[in-house]
């Protein structure tokens, strides 16, 4: 793929990839709203930002999975009623064109807002009490659409609802949202797919960063961050997503 980028720039863009990547990864989510930011920002094309983000997703995604799953955290229990309609919605929403830019702004105001209040509200873990699945088959699909609507995985989502909820822990909300995430990406781009008839490629330096990244900020977070810690870092990837999604990048 053609990036358009000089050598130098095409450094600059990989060395933020893994930094969003790491930052991301160690709560459970893979990045699309800090990789599509960062790409914006260096002036991608459009039509190259959106396949290339999906699928340093998707390789975010099942390096984050693979290590909170290893140590233990994964709940099929938690996952399967979310992820039940949201990756088939999520094909849909990927494939409409819709003009949601006001939407878009509004979901950016709650992320900015759960940003703040993960942030001055970094407590232990509360006891989880599971969602009804009739709540969660609603809810992931509403999820799912979003996240094709917005470009991202949907976790950037579903993580501040499984804790303000108390429907999941910490770290059991982080691997829940790494494979939602993973199956939403991979059925979006599968969408990007069939509407362009493309096939993206991703520069090899972004998908050596994004991997590196994704590594080292899952096996922390599956293995050596402290939930409070966690909680401050999800404050964080939240107001990112959120000045993204507000600031149109």
């Amino acid at each position: 793929m053609t990036y358009g980028l000089i050598d130098e720039s095409l450094l600059i863009l990989s060395i933020l990839i893994g930094v969003v990547a790491f930052l991301y990864s160690s709560v459970g989510h893979a990045g699309a709203s800090g990789f599509v930011a960062v790409m914006s920002l260096m002036s991608l094309a459009p039509e190259v930002i959106r396949p290339t983000a999906l699928t340093l997703n998707i390789l975010v995604a099942t390096i984050t999975f693979i290590q909170f799953y290893r140590v233990g955290y994964f709940s099929w229990k938690v996952f399967w009623p979310f992820a039940l309609f949201a990756a088939p919605l999520a094909f849909v929403g990927g494939n409409l064109n819709l003009p949601t830019e006001w939407f878009k702004r509004i979901v950016g105001c709650v992320l900015l807002f759960s940003g703040y209040r993960f942030f001055v509200r970094a407590s232990e873990d509360p006891v989880a009490t599971p969602c009804p699945n009739e709540v969660a088959f609603t809810v992931g699909g509403a999820l799912g659409l979003l996240a094709g609507l917005t470009g991202t995985g949907g976790g950037i989502f579903l993580t501040p609802l499984l804790l303000w909820k108390r429907w999941a822990r910490v770290k059991e909300a982080a691997a829940v949202s790494a494979l939602f995430i993973l199956c939403n990406s991979a059925t979006g781009l599968a969408g990007h797919i069939v509407s362009t008839k493309t096939l993206p490629t991703t520069a090899l330096p972004l998908a050596v960063a994004a991997v590196i990244g994704g590594t080292a900020g899952s096996y922390l977070g599956s293995n050596k961050l402290p939930t409070t810690a966690i909680k401050r870092l999800l404050a964080a990837v939240l107001v990112i997503a959120g000045l993204k999604l507000t600031m149109n990048w």
